[in-house]
């Protein structure tokens, strides 16, 4: 079996995203063009024969953003209990049966950044200038001033990371002895914002968020985290693989 894997999506296209306004607190919906982007991803990336499994997806992570939830509500998944949230439109239906559980945490909610809500990395670096504050910004060292330190945003993803290891990847990975190796994958989803999930893959991998490096995770993009040599101790980044899909299952021909 292969490793348990952590699918990142971050939320569709929103018109803040479009410009480059920074949107943490704020709650605003996807464009039109966002949601259709994301419903192309979920019929190409979700599904039996396609990186995300739904019937092998063991737990669901969703921020209490609506642009996050509207994303998840969107992609080709379908649940055996309801949503958490009120539904914030109509589902793609036809969605592949999946039994994990939903989570609304804030331990995935996007960087909160405080007095630089709703500007751009332009408008900040110059009211960081007004203020006679020297050098360049960057959030990763510098933070948000009324809003979250580079610490506070590690202290959080730490605790979600070791939920995730603990409850659904030492199981699989370290199953206790006399045991079988664990009958689930442990494949978590989350779905959330590009700050905290690039954030998150850093902490994923081991790295402090001041040291990098900066991974890119475009709206509605998709990124997938793993372990090295089957090792709960050597967390990786999966740069890419085939599809593991089940042949004599499936009947898949050539």
């Amino acid at each position: 079996m292969a490793a348990p894997r952590v699918f990142i999506v971050r939320h569709g296209e929103t018109e803040w995203s479009l410009n480059g306004r920074h949107t943490g607190r704020t709650d605003i919906p996807l464009t039109a063009n966002g949601q259709k982007r994301v419903i192309a991803t979920g019929r190409a990336l979700v599904g039996d024969d396609r990186l995300i499994v739904p019937r092998q997806l063991s737990h669901i992570y969703v921020s209490p953003r609506k642009r996050a939830q509207r994303t998840f509500e969107l992609l080709n998944l379908g649940l055996s209990d309801p949503l958490p949230w009120q539904p914030h439109g109509g589902s793609t239906g036809g969605g592949l049966e999946c039994s994990a559980k939903v989570e609304v945490t804030e331990d995935i909610r996007e960087w909160d950044y405080g007095d630089y809500e709703g500007i751009t990395s332009p408008e900040i670096r110059r009211m960081r200038a007004e203020q006679g504050i020297e050098g360049s910004w960057d959030i990763w060292r510098d933070g948000c001033p009324g809003g979250e330190s580079p610490q506070d945003v590690t202290d959080r993803l730490d605790r979600l990371i070791a939920d995730i290891r603990q409850k659904y990847h030492k199981p699989v990975l370290n199953p206790p002895e006399g045991q079988q190796t664990h009958k689930t994958s442990g494949d978590i989803l989350i779905v959330a914002h590009g700050h905290i999930l690039r954030a998150f893959a850093m902490r994923w991998s081991g790295k402090t968020l001041q040291d990098g490096p900066a991974f890119l995770l475009e709206a509605g993009g998709v990124g997938t985290l793993s372990y090295e040599h089957h090792s709960i101790d050597e967390p990786a980044i999966l740069l890419g693989g085939a599809f593991v899909v089940d042949i004599a299952e499936k009947g898949i021909q050539p």
